[in-house]
């Protein structure tokens, strides 16, 4: 990403709408996100091009001046040019004016002759057409290019520690509690099958967001946008950014309401929850190293304690956990804004943009993280997975075939009063023979599911 421009602070790009909105939003001091202004610009670049092949009152050297100057805002530079705080008025008017300044004001520096912000770099547009098109174009970038990659590599190294780890078997847990052994690999597998699930139900979705309201302006009816200019804007779009993006035929819809960008974030969400899942699954499983489950190692990144010398915690771990309370409020927050769709236009724009791309931006930084610094470097304790499958009295279940609930039951209750293990309890009951309880207690049959009446 470029730089600001080093004068950018003492020469400041923008104008009078800008000035207004600084000092009238002061909630945060948390500025627009980049991806959003990025994704305005492409817009007002791609814009400036097609007004002028449609003759409509823009000239070809004015609007490539335009074009220019907002490549440059997409870009990166000029950043510092883009203080207004993210809550601001509900359509992101005063961010769409905040773009359409700046680029005015370096296309006319290109062209030694003013240009004008409103009539020209925002020439067939209104903020409430392209301000949820610009949200919807910076989630997308940012799915396609960080956070389906991300999640796609997470599944991958799950996958592999899934084979690496297929033979080893563990105790089951439900509820807390013990349950029948299972094997480490299907557990891995099952993680890695969450997140592949999660990604696919991200990819499903991306067509309902490539559909921008572009060319609707400021009610949905298209006036002051000439007839295919949308439609073209879109394609360029699409060209450059390698997104598939189109019109929408619902501009009503699309203006009056932000259901896919709800439905977004309740993907992100769904992300979020599994990703809470495995890894709270993980600390808990390399949980000790002498008092806990202690079945995984984590490698320690870093001392785990200020006071207890050698102490290593699941950090990681505690990152991607926090990172999905995070995602869930934000969706949370959306949902609400999602509601407030005033007849033609939803106003809680900004605080959607605002939650829905850190939310993507948490995930993808999270999922990498996770999958570099703490998935590919577990280890498993295969004696201690072993000891625990073992001494689980859950085991028991594989007794139902052959001697029924009732019995197997009995055996359980009498071995956790006597100390004894199912095995030896089994066995001095001298209700089947030394043969039958091997075969009964097969840890791999049980973890398998293979175990069958005799």
């Amino acid at each position: 990403m470029a730089t600001n421009q080093p004068d950018d602070l003492l020469d400041p790009l923008y104008g009078p709408q800008t000035i207004a909105a600084i000092g009238n939003f002061t909630a945060s001091g948390e500025t627009v996100p980049q991806p959003l202004i990025a994704a305005l610009a492409a817009i007002k670049a791609e814009a400036a091009i097609v007004n002028a092949e449609l003759n409509n009152d823009l000239d070809s050297v004015t609007a490539q001046a335009i074009s220019d100057a907002a490549n440059e805002v997409a870009a990166g530079q000029h950043a510092a040019q883009f203080p207004i705080d993210i809550f601001q008025t509900g359509s992101g008017t005063s961010t769409n004016m905040n773009v359409n300044e700046v680029i005015a004001t370096l296309a006319g520096r290109r062209l030694a002759n003013p240009v004008h912000p409103n009539d020209q770099v925002n020439m067939s547009q209104s903020t409430n057409d392209t301000f949820p098109s610009a949200i919807r174009i910076a989630c997308l970038g940012l799915i396609t290019a960080g956070l389906l990659p991300a999640l796609d590599g997470l599944v991958a190294s799950l996958r592999a520690k899934a084979l690496e780890y297929g033979d080893v078997v563990k105790a089951g847990r439900t509820h807390h509690m013990d349950a029948t052994p299972i094997l480490l690999g299907d557990e891995f597998h099952g993680y890695a099958d969450q997140v592949d699930s999660a990604a696919d139900r991200l990819r499903r979705i991306l067509p309902d967001l490539g559909r921008l309201p572009l060319g609707g302006t400021a009610t949905g009816n298209g006036l002051n946008a000439p007839i295919g200019f949308a439609s073209r804007v879109a394609g360029r779009l699409s060209d450059r950014l390698d997104l598939k993006l189109v019109e929408t035929d619902r501009h009503f819809a699309h203006q009056g309401a932000q259901d896919d960008l709800v439905d977004l974030s309740a993907q992100l969400r769904g992300a979020a929850v599994s990703l809470f899942k495995i890894a709270n699954d993980i600390r808990l499983m390399a949980s000790g190293p002498r008092t806990g489950f202690a079945e995984l190692i984590i490698p320690p990144l870093q001392a785990g304690s200020s006071i207890m010398p050698g102490k290593s915690n699941p950090v990681i771990c505690e990152v991607v956990t926090q990172v999905a309370a995070q995602v869930i409020g934000n969706d949370a927050a959306t949902a609400f804004a999602g509601t407030q769709g005033a007849l033609e236009l939803n106003v809680y724009m900004p605080v959607i943009a605002r939650n829905v791309i850190a939310s993507i931006e948490l995930l993808t930084n999270a999922s990498a993280s996770f999958t570099t610094l703490c998935i590919a470097r577990l280890e498993v304790d295969r004696e201690r997975c072993q000891l625990h499958a073992e001494h689980t009295l859950a085991t028991a279940a594989a007794l139902n075939l052959e001697l029924g609930y009732d019995v197997a039951t009995e055996i359980v209750k009498a071995a956790i009063v006597s100390g004894r293990s199912l095995r030896d309890e089994l066995a001095a009951r001298d209700i089947v023979t030394g043969d039958e309880i091997n075969d009964l207690l097969d840890l791999t049959k049980i973890a398998t599911g293979t175990i069958t009446r005799s």
